[in-house]
């Protein structure tokens, strides 16, 4: 059964696609670091070796019931596996209920340390020195995303990426997403409606970005 939100998201994407189609394909954008990445990462159409083997994976786990169905679309999916391809991180934190995101996440680098928890309280003790790339997945719980981030951001290094879903989902989360923005340890953002990237390299100019993805 589908969710009033997610029938309420659903009614509202091409509405979204219209408002944002100016910001596709990095018009407009001069940083050459926003541009490589919005043209050579976000829109990046190569067809992974691992997509046949996670499109059959989650379809299987689908079937079984094996994960909760919440709003995992297969391209915010797949953008995860592209983004940890690029950055290549030691660590990967997700923050959510169990679901077919990890996966992706693990096949990005298959060396990487993945932790996972469902709450900041589940962290004690357990997250890694460095947190070179997190996965907020719990956009339905809003009030862990603040504690989680500080949490976290302490342990950012320059080339670490922080990932939000559902920035734009609700109230609450655009809010937070604002606030997290104007955070002194974050440099250059990345609004791609499902989804937010935060970067931690502060020798770039901080800078906000919209791309219709």
């Amino acid at each position: 059964m589908i969710s009033s939100m997610n029938l309420t998201l659903t009614l509202k994407r091409p509405f979204i696609w219209i408002g944002r189609f100016r910001k596709r394909c990095g018009y407009g954008v001069h940083s050459p670091f926003a541009f490589d990445l919005i043209t050579n990462v976000i829109y990046e159409k190569t067809s992974y070796y691992a997509y046949r083997q996670l499109a059959m994976q989650r379809k299987r786990m689908n079937e079984n019931n094996q994960i909760m169905k919440r709003d995992s679309l297969e391209k915010v999916d797949r953008l995860l596996f592209r983004l940890v391809n690029r950055m290549q991180p030691t660590t990967i934190v997700e923050m959510g209920p169990d679901s077919v995101s990890s996966l992706y996440l693990k096949a990005g680098k298959i060396t990487a340390k993945y932790l996972r928890a469902s709450t900041p309280k589940e962290l004690d003790g357990t997250i890694p020195p460095t947190v070179d790339f997190l996965y907020f997945n719990d956009y339905q719980n809003p009030q862990w995303l603040e504690p989680f981030f500080d949490i976290c951001a302490n342990h950012a290094q320059a080339n670490s990426l922080f990932v939000v879903n559902g920035i734009c989902y609700s109230k609450e989360m655009k809010r937070l997403w604002k606030l997290l923005q104007t955070d002194e340890r974050v440099g250059i953002t990345f609004d791609l409606y499902d989804v937010g990237l935060i970067f931690f390299d502060l020798t770039k100019i901080k800078q906000h970005y919209v791309v219709n993805f």
